[in-house]
């Protein structure tokens, strides 16, 4: 469980850093994007069972939505490893490794948005396991009333600022490849960028918990 746990820290900050590709450059946005396909690959390994079980069971609307985010992150995450190999300039250029370059930046554009989004929203369906491992590592102790209202206050704000910045920087527009060239603003801060992602992924693991995961935890 705590290989887990590291393995999927290290793969949220990779993801906050992948998206800030304006302050990173092409060789490190390279590398961030090799380090994440290992670790994605590991993450699947230690869930292998997981995918043993995908046909046994009932199906429920949690679980259907569960299992649809799952496989959508798979396909968006085998789209970013092809297309980014393909227009490797740093890493993977050493292979020789061709394809089409039009597709695969398409592609590439499509899946980034798409994977920082369901890949949030998976994170927010299983936040439950995070909050208990806190409780465990806390041996018990509970928060004061006034604390939790707090945090949940801050969450609402995280989230609502999160839903801002997704809306305008329209990225709708790069998902749905409506809008095919990312402005990125090279003059904006670093501490600005990686704020605006972090707001952008809490908003979405915000929607994840408060619609599935919360549920799930009340044994809805």
């Amino acid at each position: 469980m705590y290989l887990k746990m590291g393995i999927d820290i290290l793969m949220t900050a990779l993801l906050l850093g992948l998206m800030a590709y304006q302050i990173t450059g092409q060789a490190l946005h390279e590398w961030f994007g090799a380090g994440m396909l290992v670790l994605f690959i590991a993450h699947n390994i230690l869930n292998i069972r997981w995918y043993g079980n995908v046909l046994k069971g009932q199906y429920r609307l949690l679980r259907i939505i569960q299992t649809t985010v799952n496989f959508s992150v798979l396909l968006s995450m085998l789209c970013l490893g092809y297309s980014g190999i393909v227009m490797s300039r740093h890493v993977f250029a050493p292979f020789s490794i061709h394809g089409p370059m039009a597709t695969a930046r398409s592609m590439h554009m499509a899946a980034s948005y798409w994977g920082f989004v369901l890949m949030s929203f998976h994170l927010g369906m299983h936040w439950g396991m995070v909050t208990g491992m806190f409780g465990r590592l806390s041996k018990g102790r509970t928060l004061p009333g006034l604390s939790v209202w707090v945090l949940r206050l801050a969450a609402v704000l995280i989230a609502g600022y999160g839903l801002l910045c997704f809306i305008r920087k329209d990225i709708v527009s790069y998902m749905f490849l409506e809008n095919e060239f990312v402005f990125f603003d090279y003059e904006q801060g670093m501490f600005s960028v990686i704020l605006e992602y972090a707001a952008m992924m809490g908003f979405w693991v915000f929607a994840g918990f408060y619609r599935f995961g919360f549920r799930r935890r009340r044994g809805d």
